[in-house]
């Protein structure tokens, strides 16, 4: 399943249960980045504008980093460790959710599209929309 007519609504959040969010998906459609922070985290991208994204609850449980331009914001729970979502660099407006953050098993719903993030400068037209 790629694309759909209407919205379909997941819940998700941290291993630990403290941040937990919703998302409104039209688009089903991710990303597998190959950058050393995407690959460490093993965070499949999903990035939707923020009237699709409810923060439900955690938001005291959030830290954020920041490295290189600081445009991106990391934010983890601070408890458990886990990145559910984020302020990507690519879509500084955006949020961007770990689809493998998202309750049950559902990556098989998505189609995934890899991105050479190791390459980013040369490649990121490739992602905006």
């Amino acid at each position: 399943m790629t694309f759909s007519e209407k919205y379909v609504t997941y819940e998700g959040g941290c291993h630990c249960g403290a941040i937990r969010f919703c998302v409104m998906v039209k688009e089903h459609l991710a990303v597998d980045c190959n950058c050393t922070i995407c690959r460490k985290k093993g965070f499949i991208h999903l990035i939707v504008p923020p009237e699709q994204f409810t923060l439900l609850k955690g938001a005291d449980s959030l830290s954020t980093y920041t490295f290189n331009t600081q445009v991106a914001k990391h934010h983890f729970c601070r408890i458990c460790g886990i990145h559910p979502f984020y302020q990507p660099r690519s879509h500084p407006n955006f949020i961007d959710v770990n689809v493998r953050c998202l309750d049950d098993d559902v990556l098989s719903n998505f189609e995934i599209r890899a991105f050479d993030g190791a390459n980013w400068e040369e490649n990121i037209h490739k992602l905006q929309k």
